[in-house]
């Protein structure tokens, strides 16, 4: 296994830079960088666009709502409910936008990106109890946004894979609402493990996101070591994945994350859960979000709408 061509060049330029490392300036430095770096993706074309709020636990949520090219806001169409990466710490509608524009195209679903709330300001479980409460309005109040309630999916990257995670087995304790399908990509599942996968190891640094860089997030997302064991912060921790929505994986060979992420889609198919895992080997974390500089996260990115929209059918 080695490196995609076009991310070890990546790597090479960004090491060249000799830039400090995220945990290194703190949050809100490493919020601006995130926004301003290469996260926020191409331009491309949507349908249609537009910020709204909703209720949750502790004050209103920012979303944004996405039209596939080529539609208006007046058709119901399939749904997704989508949470963005960055540690729990960084990222924000802007960051993603590019990714949910991609997603909101190739799968046909109206896509609907989540502002939770960020550690340190709001420590776990802020981040859950947001998303959890956008995805119980999106499916109560489905045919506000155009989404058919019967045709709704979760999904995120990094740390929004997590949270989707864990929304779809909220959905299944509190018995609603029912999701059709699960988009993983490169999820944390185990934060704070007290046990080091060998993909934590082996791509500890050089690989742009650092075990350092986890366990900084780690800390300022959960700093009461108490709660590490709560599936709501470790999904793969949950007893019973039976009865999940089909879930597609993606993980990405030289990502920190990876061991975690290919345990989690194991673990749902040992429950009977309907599930697609699939590796990039050359791939970093993030990658997706790296579309305009690597041909394959094109590529993988197109896969996972494809997925999404059989899934979501």
């Amino acid at each position: 296994m080695s490196l995609d061509v076009h991310v070890r060049k990546l790597l090479e330029q960004m090491a060249a830079l000799k830039l400090p490392k995220m945990y290194e300036i703190g949050p809100q430095a490493a919020r601006a960088a995130m926004r301003a770096g290469i996260f926020r993706g191409g331009d491309t074309q949507i349908g249609r666009s537009e910020d709204r709020t909703i209720p949750g636990p502790a004050g209103e949520i920012p979303l944004r709502v996405y039209t596939p090219l080529g539609l208006t806001g007046e058709q119901t169409l399939p749904g997704l409910v989508f949470f963005h990466g960055g540690g729990f710490v960084i990222g924000d509608l802007e960051t993603h936008d590019d990714l949910c524009r991609c997603l909101a195209n190739g799968s046909g679903c109206r896509v609907v990106s989540v502002d939770y709330r960020l550690a340190p300001e709001h420590p776990f479980p802020a981040a859950v109890d947001d998303c959890w409460a956008a995805t119980q309005y999106v499916a109560a109040h489905a045919a506000a946004f155009g989404i058919d309630p019967a045709h709704l999916a979760v999904g995120g990257d990094s740390a929004g894979g997590n949270l989707a995670a864990v929304a779809a087995q909220l959905a299944k304790r509190e018995g609603g609402p029912a999701l059709r399908y699960q988009l993983l990509i490169y999820p944390v599942t185990q934060l704070g493990a007290p046990v080091e996968t060998k993909s934590m190891r082996e791509n500890a640094k050089g690989y742009f996101l650092e075990k350092d860089g986890m366990d900084w997030f780690t800390r300022l997302y959960c700093p009461d070591a108490a709660h590490r064991s709560d599936p709501r912060l470790s999904p793969l921790l949950c007893a019973d994945l039976s009865g999940l929505p089909p879930a597609y994986v993606i993980t990405a060979g030289f990502d920190p994350l990876r061991d975690e992420g290919k345990a989690y889609a194991d673990k749902l198919d040992a429950a009977g859960v309907e599930v697609t895992h699939v590796d990039y080997p050359g791939m970093v974390h993030g990658f997706f979000s790296m579309r305009s500089l690597i041909p394959k996260a094109r590529e993988a990115v197109a896969a996972a709408a494809a997925a999404l929209k059989e899934g979501v059918a």
